[in-house]
């Protein structure tokens, strides 16, 4: 079966991921305790019982939710005879769209992504920052405000397209602030603060793309097997060189997930199916493009339409 496939980003993470699926595959099993080798912790505990707000830590979500992200598309594909015909991720889902398309080895893909992570959390300590979420405010509008709240030594943007009426800004705190008073003002109807560790595809980060992309080149990357949607301008991308350009810009660009989603959706008229923890991607998608569904796979009990369990552990 042919099928379009995304990945979630940061923020969908929860203690308690992955342990289903633990239980009823052994492969399963396998690869999160090659993961707890590779990156010398034991991120499964983390994820199956751990600290909530150490699983919420930037440098453990993300490995925690591309390590889920693989185990179901692993089985999909392996198990389940599901080939993808296109790929996409938001922002950190980028990384698991990459090894479903063939790019990157899991391991590999986890290791880069802990680096990431890792960066990203020392970039917030160096240049502090903060995200917040405008609903029910247009991009153009969203984009006139983050000017208008911006200085040389202050700025603000706009970080995340991920629906109609769901923007994303990131910057200084200040800044932010300032932008979420006047989207307020100006008729949004919901302004959240996001619980974040620094400002995120922003100018603010940008100290850590050279040392990410010197990081990332000494690992094998492949061609992409199938496109790859980036998210820095939704475009269809399968070459080595194209995806470690898109993958520096994304750190500092807007993840353009509206306009990848109709890019997706103008491609491909089949199944898409959200691999990983969560169903935020479906929900943005029903707001993008109304007349088109999602399915979500993400736990066992969703998994077993296209993969039997193998056997169950206590």
């Amino acid at each position: 079966m042919e099928a379009a496939l995304i990945f979630p980003g940061q923020g969908s993470q929860f203690v308690g991921m992955g342990w289903d699926l633990a239980k009823a595959y052994p492969r399963v099993r396998e690869l999160f305790l090659e993961a707890d080798e590779t990156l010398g912790f034991p991120i499964s505990e983390l994820c199956f019982g751990g600290d909530p707000e150490l699983l919420t830590q930037t440098r453990n979500a993300q490995p925690a939710i591309l390590l889920h992200s693989i185990a179901v598309g692993e089985l999909l594909m392996s198990d389940g005879g599901i080939e993808p015909v296109a790929v996409a991720g938001h922002s950190l889902g980028e990384y698991s769209a990459l090894v479903a398309a063939g790019v990157l080895g899991a391991m590999d893909a986890l290791k880069i992504v802990r680096k990431r992570g890792e960066l990203m959390f020392e970039a917030g300590i160096k240049q502090p920052g903060t995200m917040a979420a405008l609903i029910g405010l247009g991009r153009e509008d969203a984009q006139s405000i983050c000017e208008e709240s911006s200085s040389p030594d202050s700025i603000v943007v706009v970080a995340n397209v991920n629906s109609p009426g769901q923007i994303v800004v990131s910057g200084h705190v200040e800044a932010v602030e300032r932008v979420m008073a006047l989207a307020s003002e100006r008729g949004a109807k919901k302004v959240v603060r996001l619980n974040v560790s620094g400002a995120f595809h922003s100018p603010l980060v940008r100290s850590t793309q050279h040392e990410l992309v010197a990081f990332i080149e000494q690992f094998p990357l492949s061609d992409a097997r199938v496109d790859l949607i980036c998210n820095a301008d939704a475009r269809a991308v399968r070459t080595r060189e194209e995806i470690i350009d898109a993958l520096s810009r994304q750190l500092t660009s807007p993840v353009l997930w509206s306009d990848s989603i109709k890019r997706l959706f103008g491609m491909w008229d089949g199944t898409t199916i959200e691999v990983g923890p969560g169903r935020v991607l479906k929900g943005l998608a029903r707001r993008i493009e109304p007349g088109r569904t999602v399915e979500t796979v993400g736990t066992a009990e969703e998994l077993e339409k296209y993969v039997a369990p193998r056997v169950e552990i206590v």
